[in-house]
């Protein structure tokens, strides 16, 4: 375990729990999430944004982007809840909790495309998850974006160390997980299902985090985790990565998360894996754009 014992293993895993807590909307806003759109109601996604008045003026920057093209600008809250769409506002809430956990400065990933990243594997997670017949998009565009949550808790915890082992994946093309084991001593998995469990986040959410390099893993056979399993490998082959290049061949009709799933979900033998793997080039030009309008500006600040 690379000079670090399974006690220390165990005490530095559990110091992950003296990071600061979520944001206060965190919670209510997962509680949306669960509920079916048909009974969220505007004024409680309205009340959510004017909680905060930077993610108040966030939502009505997203919503005046070149990425929803509006001929006439919105200036207040419950127009932008209007004009984006309850679960777009839901989403972008969400991504700015997450956001807001991210240290300063350098802190090992390309902030940018660290998010590319994560809003490129909620949007696939989704479409995916619709395409194959899965009943809840939403929960795949949810365990999507959170799937790395352990690359923020180890880039706040272990930061110099970390800092280290992305710049080490990235000269070398390696996966990033094989080599936090390697030097670290555990995983993004790892450390992502600890902070998850303390959040008390969706049971199926925390094995999403926890198993989605290794879905063969998981106790118990997870679509969810399949999905996202999938849909990472298929974002990290399009561009939407760690901001390096893997040096890695990825066979998808062979995966074992892909033959399960295609016994369970008759649609996903069918599906033309070249066509979608094409129409990634899509989502990655609206997660580029998402980006933009959320995170530029503090990023570059």
């Amino acid at each position: 375990m690379n000079d670090v014992t399974a006690m220390q293993l165990q005490k530095r895993v559990r110091s992950i729990q003296s990071l600061p807590t979520p944001p206060v909307i965190f919670r209510p806003l997962m509680d949306l999430f669960r509920q079916p759109i048909e009974n969220v109601e505007i004024k409680e996604v309205t009340k959510l944004v004017s909680y905060d008045k930077s993610l108040a003026a966030l939502c009505l920057r997203v919503a005046n982007s070149p990425l929803f093209g509006r001929a006439k600008s919105t200036e207040s809250v419950q127009a932008a809840v209007l004009s984006l769409g309850v679960r777009r506002v839901e989403e972008i809430l969400l991504t700015c909790c997450l956001q807001q956990m991210m240290p300063k400065g350098k802190w090992g990933p390309d902030p940018v495309a660290f998010w590319k990243h994560s809003l490129g594997c909620a949007f696939v997670s989704r479409k995916f998850a619709e395409m194959i017949g899965y009943a809840d998009g939403e929960k795949a565009y949810v365990a999507g974006l959170l799937h790395d949550l352990g690359i923020v808790v180890n880039a706040v915890a272990y930061r110099s160390e970390f800092s280290a082992v992305m710049a080490e994946a990235s000269k070398k093309q390696l996966k990033l997980e094989e080599l936090e084991e390697k030097r670290l001593g555990f995983t993004h998995c790892d450390s992502g299902f600890t902070l998850a469990q303390v959040w008390q986040l969706p049971e199926e959410v925390c094995e999403v985090i926890r198993f989605h390099h290794h879905p063969q893993a998981a106790p118990q056979w997870s679509p969810l985790v399949a999905v996202v399993h999938l849909c990472d490998l298929l974002c990290r082959l399009r561009g939407l990565g760690y901001g390096y290049y893997e040096a890695q061949e990825i066979d998808f009709l062979a995966d074992p998360a892909w033959v399960t799933l295609s016994e369970q979900f008759p649609k996903l033998a069918q599906m033309d894996l070249a066509r979608f793997t094409f129409d990634l080039d899509g989502v990655v030009g609206e997660v580029a754009l998402l980006v933009d309008s959320i995170f530029t500006p503090t990023l570059a600040s």
